[in-house]
């Protein structure tokens, strides 16, 4: 898939419904690099969609800020209603000191289909903040950036069936 096709309804790579829910376990979420990442994509976020606002009043269609607006937006009215579980937990840990969390989401199976689009959209977006030319958001830190792939990769791999994989495992895996 790639970062200009829509997140659509049907089946997904491992041929289940859209419509049908899969359990995701994202474990060991590290809440410190989880509110770092937050932060990043609520700057981001907020850029694009001043941008967004901005190209509409002036009747500009500049593709890569309208893509990615747009892209935020379907996902967040897809998918928000299948988080908000896990947001109050992720609060909850984070008061009671936790420095790590397991979380189980119950989702679409395409959810799959929309990570993979919001990772490689992602990644056209540090591409963009790199360049300095479009946006004013820094770039995602290199840290960051494998955790909102090890993250995105939790949906992705456990949708087509895979064993979800701890962070610190994750993160063992890479340095060996």
């Amino acid at each position: 898939m790639t970062s200009e096709e829509p997140v659509t309804e049907g089946a997904d790579s491992a041929g289940t419904s859209a419509t049908e829910l899969i359990t995701v376990h994202v474990l060991g979420l590290p809440l410190a690099l989880q509110e770092q990442a937050q932060e990043q994509n609520s700057e981001l976020t907020r850029e694009l969609t001043l941008i967004g606002i901005r190209l509409h009043q002036q009747g500009s269609s500049g593709e890569l800020p309208v893509r990615l607006v747009a892209l935020i937006d379907q996902l967040t009215g897809r998918y928000s209603s299948f988080t908000v579980a896990q947001e109050q937990q992720l609060v909850d840990a984070v008061a009671a000191g936790l420095e790590t969390v397991d979380l189980v989401y119950e989702v679409p199976a395409s959810v799959a289909l929309a990570a993979r689009a919001l990772s490689d959209i992602l990644d056209e977006a540090d591409e963009y903040c790199r360049a300095g030319r479009h946006l004013l958001t820094l770039a995602t830190p290199d840290e960051l950036v494998t955790y909102r792939r090890w993250f995105l990769d939790q949906f992705i791999d456990q949708a087509a069936g895979r064993p979800p994989v701890r962070w610190a495992d994750h993160q063992r895996e890479r340095q060996g």
